[in-house]
């Protein structure tokens, strides 16, 4: 897949230069830079056909994602081409060209197998939650008002809607959301973690647990969002009640599917345990806190 890429990098090279000002190019030459795209782009297409299945679909996807951003990168330089005057290299050459470049550099950071796709994929997730978690935590302690920076009284005139507050009941709920919202990232922080020291890639059986952990932890991040959104005021406890269960549910099945993989020795079940009841502790309270909205 490297020398694929490194090939189709100097093509894109060629076929930018030989477009870059005058004379024109020769009817001759335009096929031979045709043919030598053509080729590299087939070729770079065929490795990632030629990777089996069997190493894993985390792996895959994002050999996939890489191989398409360099096809897409080489149709656009080659429309950027056909579109631009023929007597001058364009700003929008020069940065196609340059895109094509970068995405084939790309294949040097790919992951080397599915425990290396997997672990990439949860710090992706868990880079999302923290920075969910930390909005609503900055919204939170900004006081009662969370749309003080974005709705300024001289421009609205003086706002005495209680649609944008939190009550006193809202703040409580909202806590034991937030405490859901912390067990997320722990969650995804500790699962990490053991794929990165347990996770292995030399059976068909660990890989499979390895892809059945990244797509379950792939829920956590969109179940974040949604229960952050509903949060908001004006505050319907129904939506956050919901929204909590869905988040709780997707939790606890990534805790079920980690502690019966081969990530997690008999010396990690205690973290799984804990952040089983983290999760529990906390939907029992939301629970309770919207039992009369039923």
């Amino acid at each position: 897949l490297g020398q694929a890429f490194k090939v189709t990098s100097q093509e894109a090279t060629k076929l930018s230069l030989a477009f870059s000002g005058s004379p024109l190019t020769s009817a001759e030459d335009c096929r031979k830079l045709s043919e030598g795209v053509q080729n590299a782009i087939l070729a770079v297409a065929t490795v990632y056909y030629w990777l089996p299945k069997g190493q894993g679909t985390t792996l895959r996807k994002r050999v996939r994602d890489a191989t398409t951003e360099v096809v897409e990168g080489m149709i656009q330089l080659t429309e950027t081409i056909l579109s631009a005057p023929l007597e001058s290299l364009s700003q929008e050459q020069l940065i196609s060209t340059g895109g094509v470049w970068e995405a084939c550099e790309q294949v040097s950071s790919l992951p080397r197998d599915n425990q290396a796709a997997v672990a990439s994929a949860l710090a992706a997730c868990l880079g999302v939650v923290k920075d969910a978690l930390e909005e609503m935590e900055h919204a939170l302690a900004e006081g009662q008002d969370p749309y003080s920076d974005i709705m300024e009284d001289e421009d609205l005139g003086f706002r005495g809607n209680r649609d944008t507050y939190w009550s006193e009941a809202d703040r409580k709920l909202l806590s034991s959301c937030m405490g859901l919202m912390k067990a997320s990232k722990a969650c995804l922080k500790k699962v990490l973690g053991v794929v990165k020291s347990y996770g292995k890639a030399d059976s068909p059986e660990q890989i499979a647990q390895l892809d059945d952990l990244a797509d379950i932890a792939n829920e956590i991040s969109p179940s974040v969002d949604e229960l952050a959104l509903s949060m908001y005021p004006p505050v319907n406890q129904l939506a956050v009640r919901l929204n909590a269960a869905k988040l709780a549910s997707v939790l606890k099945k990534v805790l079920e599917i980690t502690k019966t993989s081969h990530v997690c020795p008999p010396s990690e079940e205690g973290w799984v345990q804990f952040l089983n009841d983290a999760v529990d502790h906390n939907m029992n309270k939301i629970k309770n806190f919207t039992q009369g909205q039923l």
